[in-house]
């Protein structure tokens, strides 16, 4: 540099600019290089003289500059770009790229040279430039006014520049004749964000994530909430790393749980963002003032740490300005004006519709290879896989720590033990201490001033800092510390509200809740759904709510802590019994016909009632509770199940010598032989049925009487003495005539009537059924099954009356099936196969064969006394279809469900509707062709 150049003195703008891929373009050009270099310095160097500029350094393809007016660098480097942008240059491949950049900082040359570190700021800022882009600091963007007419410089946000610590804010120049669109600069931090990095894999919430990124989008504070160990913090990280992109000045993640007070929060995310307090300014009033005039997203993590601190400052932020957004997570909502509270559901449990795995078995899967060395689970533990997720009801944090126990446990063994969940998942961790509790508003100045410091690196966290930091991140080592952590913020009411609530299985609705405690609970149900402890879940009639298990689980063993368990679970005893003597009730408060399904939502709740009364409560509620779903048990398949609570019932009974009426034990007795019988243990379904009797007699009531009598041809009927049981079902119906409770015999005239059709008395049989009609209608808890109906079109088929029988039979099998009757309904479904095989459809009827035959065995039913007469019509239709065909249409009835095979025999044409029918052919003439007894509407093609 010549020594008269006057170099600038005080608030100087340096200027550098070089050729991007200037190597590369002299190895294209060759010896053509020289002629364009000479002409760029030429270009920049008139553009130097016209502005006043000090040329400092050219070295190769480089320019050093420096300016006294900020405005005349500027006006400069965009004359500059317009200049060598409109030259011709030989070829457009030998038009040279130049990268700019400025930067004004106080500097005083000594010895024709300037040692500042603004100069290196300054070479920072172009090398970050690309081609053609004119990059200056904040600095110059200050001082640059007025800019060139029709320039503007367009704010590229926060960027640390290589060299340097902190963030430097970039403005590129924008202007006609300049190029506008440019990748990100090169900075040493290609985004502006302090995102933690994940050390796992983020498994799932495909849908949610989507769904999330839209409300972030369109409102500026959206809270994700949940109970703790739900995911919040991991969904909010991953979607913000999404977002880096579309926030110029950054995305910040703040974690509120480290914060010790309330007083702190402000200065917690001041010192995320790189701010230092002012002497006398309140540090919110510097962070408003900051983010006034930025586009950033903040996180703020686990705000229900500070709820009413967090409110405050996000409050401030959003109203001090338009380019401020915030995603928050919590436990409760922040409660401020625009706030979009996104509740996050627990993981999938349910396979998606293509098959694959849900998410929480996806993630079970993943943390359980990582736990077993790589080793993927063995296929024969799927379905154990999914039982494992189902009970932890996919909340993450527990399918994470279940996976840890997979080390020594496999899948079944750890299935089997989730009983005791918090014990399982938390073995070998120990229960951290949580937080203090909320002190108030109240700030510490020391605490204050060591977090900015620890913030912005002056010196390192104090001891109470680094304990703060380990319980934020202890809180979700084990599920206890993780609940205990929202446990500590509830109220007297709403504690002891969560702790009832544990004794239920499943959801809630509000009168459930009220008649638990008997008072108004909708205030502390509130604070519990708030808090996230409680799920609230919209219904058509009204809300539900409900637990997730790893939270009932915890509110039990409260519940035993206080002192409360017997008092809680009685409650819920009664309660179990009146939902059960109200799913007796139609809409008017009045007995209604009995609909099994009633009682398909309540199985849940009476199994829990059960099991305490089998282990601490009342055998005798037991008792009634069992009653109560005698019928339930028996069409779902599960006699097995309801022997074995009988069994735990008697077992308790014995234990506490409670003493239960002999007509409560008769009913039990009675119903305990009619699972044994429809469970195959017809030696127990005797020996039950003779105790029936006996308490029966004890208690001197005659219907009760007549009803346990009339059971007593069952177990005759399992063991083939069909004679024997005709005799005794005639003396029931004598005896039950004579005392004058006819009704009460009601099971011994149908099962006299299945006697007297099964040796070919149809004529009194169809008399039994006529005058049983009326009785059946009388009872609602035995007409939806139909009986007589279901009895009448057995007795038409075997007249051969296929017109009676396809009416009856019909009628029968609506009423089961809207009544939920499923077992009884198989038994309507093979009798409407063999009216078809007696007409003119036997594939049909083949395909109803296996679809019933299917059903009952996923039932688990025992054969009954139409079993040979079964199994003669399919052996008939198979010599007839021959054995492919048969086999054939079997199988596909076996691959129905029991919907779609009552679907397919309720639309089986009327035999009056087909084209043989004398009825048809008496109306329509005999010009109608007869149709081949071995045609079938339904596979005509075939």
């Amino acid at each position: 540099m010549s020594p008269r150049v006057h170099l600038p003195a005080g608030w100087v703008t340096f200027v550098f600019t070089d050729i991007e891929g200037s190597t590369r373009l002299a190895q294209l050009l060759g010896s053509g290089y020289r002629p364009v270099l000479t002409e760029h310095r030429r270009l920049l160097r008139r553009t130097i003289v016209a502005t006043e500029g000090a040329e400092l350094l050219t070295e190769g393809d480089s320019f050093f500059l420096a300016f006294g007016d900020a405005g005349a660098a500027v006006t400069a480097c965009l004359t500059a770009q317009r200049a060598l942008g409109e030259h011709d240059w030989p070829a457009p491949e030998a038009a040279p790229r130049v990268r700019m950049g400025l930067h004004t900082g106080w500097a005083e040359p000594s010895d024709g040279e300037y040692a500042s570190p603004e100069v290196h700021r300054a070479a920072r800022v172009a090398a970050a430039a690309h081609g053609g882009q004119v990059l200056c600091s904040a600095a110059t963007a200050e001082r640059a006014e007025p800019l060139p007419a029709g320039a503007s410089l367009l704010d590229l946000g926060l960027h640390r520049l290589r060299g340097f610590d902190d963030r430097e804010r970039l403005f590129q120049l924008v202007a006609p004749g300049l190029e506008l669109q440019f990748p990100r600069p090169r900075t040493a931090d290609a985004v502006a964000h302090n995102l933690p990095t994940q050390v796992t894999s983020f498994v799932g919430r495909q849908t949610e994530r989507a769904e999330l990124r839209q409300l972030v989008a369109r409102h500026r504070l959206v809270t994700v909430l949940g109970a703790g160990g739900g995911g919040k913090t991991r969904l909010a990280v991953e979607l913000a790393t999404d977002l880096v992109e579309e926030h110029p000045d950054g995305v910040w993640f703040v974690d509120i749980a480290a914060v010790t007070d309330p007083g702190l929060v402000a200065f917690a995310i001041a010192a995320v963002l790189g701010l230092r307090p002012e002497p006398g300014r309140p540090m919110v009033d510097t962070l408003v003032e900051y983010a006034a005039a930025r586009r950033m997203l903040i996180v703020l993590d686990t705000c229900d740490a500070q709820p009413a601190a967090c409110a405050e400052a996000v409050a401030r932020l959003l109203t001090g300005g338009g380019g401020v957004r915030v995603l928050a997570t919590s436990r409760q909502p922040l409660a401020l004006p625009g706030e979009v509270v996104w509740r996050i559901p627990p993981l999938s449990v349910d396979p998606r519709s293509d098959g694959t795995e849900s998410d929480a078995v996806a993630l079970l899967v993943d943390r359980t290879v990582a736990a077993r060395g790589g080793r993927q689970p063995d296929p024969a533990e799927s379905a154990d896989l999914r039982r494992v997720v189902r009970r932890l009801d996919g909340l993450p944090l527990a399918i994470e720590l279940a996976a840890a126990r997979l080390r020594v446990l496999s899948v079944g063994q750890l299935a089997e033990r989730l009983d005791d969940m918090l014990g399982t998942l938390d073995a070998g961790r120990d229960d951290p201490q949580p937080p203090p509790a909320d002190r108030g508003n109240a700030g510490n100045q020391r605490d204050t001033v060591d977090l900015v410091a620890a913030a912005t690196g002056a010196s390192p966290p104090t001891p109470a800092k680094r304990a703060v930091l380990r319980s934020a991140v202890e809180r979700h080592l084990t599920m206890r510390a993780t609940v205990t952590w929202s446990y500590r913020t509830l109220g007297l009411r709403a504690a002891r509200l969560l702790r009832w609530l544990a004794v239920f299985a499943g959801p809630v609705d509000l009168p459930t809740v009220e008649w638990l405690l008997g008072d108004d609970s909708l205030d502390p149900l509130s604070v519990l759904v708030d808090k996230s402890m409680v799920l609230a879940e919209p219904q058509a009639v009204g809300c539900t709510y409900r637990m997730l298990d790893p939270i009932r689980a915890y509110a039990a063993r409260r519940l035993v802590a206080a002192g409360e368990e017997r008092a809680a679970r009685d409650r819920h005893v009664a309660w179990s019994e009146h939902a059960l003597g109200r799913a007796h009730l139609g809409p008017d408060g009045r007995l209604a016909t009995l609909s099994l399904y009633a009682l398909d939502p309540l199985a849940g709740e009476l199994r829990a009632a059960l099991r305490w009364c089998a282990t601490g409560g009342s055998a005798r509620a037991g008792l009634r509770l069992a009653g109560g779903l005698d019928q339930w048990w028996r069409e779902r398949g599960l006699a097995r199940e309801g022997r074995l609570w009988l069994f735990r019932l008697y077992g308790r009974l014995a234990e506490t010598g409670e003493t239960v009426p002999d007509g409560e034990l008769a009913a039990a007795y009675h119903m305990h032989s009619l699972h044994a019988g429809g469970d195959g243990e017809f030696a127990e379904e005797l020996r039950f049925s003779q105790r029936a009797e006996a308490a029966a007699r004890q208690a001197g009531d005659a219907g009760l009487l007549a009803r346990v009598l009339a059971g007593r041809a069952a177990p005759l009927v399992d063991m083939g003495q069909f004679a024997e049981a005709e005799r005794v079902s005639r003396e029931v119906i004598d005896w039950a005539h004579d005392q004058g409770v006819d009704s009460e015999a009601l099971f011994a005239v149908f099962r006299l009537t299945e006697l007297l059709w099964r040796r070919g008395a149809l004529d009194e049989a169809a008399e039994l059924l006529g005058a049983a009609r009326p009785v059946e209608a009388s009872r609602p808890v035995d007409r939806g099954r139909r009986s007589v109906d279901m009895l009448l079109g057995m007795v038409a088929l075997a007249r051969g009356d296929l017109v009676a029988a396809h009416e009856h039979l019909l009628v029968a099998l609506r009423s089961r099936m809207n009544h939920g009757f499923h077992g009884r309904a198989c038994d309507t479904l093979n009798a409407i196969a063999v009216r078809c095989a007696a007409g003119t459809q036997p594939l049909t009827a083949a395909r109803i064969f296996g679809a019933a035959q299917a059903t009952r065995a996923g039932l688990r039913s025992t054969p009954g006394i139409y079993d040979a007469y079964w199994t003669e019509r399919q052996t008939e239709l198979r010599l007839l279809l021959g054995d492919a065909t048969f086999d054939e249409a079997y199988g596909e009835g076996a691959e129905l469900g029991l919907d779609e095979a009552v679907a397919l025999a309720l639309v089986v044409e009327h035999p009056d509707m087909a084209a043989d029918s004398a009825r048809f052919a008496a109306r329509a003439g005999r010009s109608a062709p007869r149709r081949p007894a071995t045609a079938d509407r339904h596979t005509e093609h075939a």
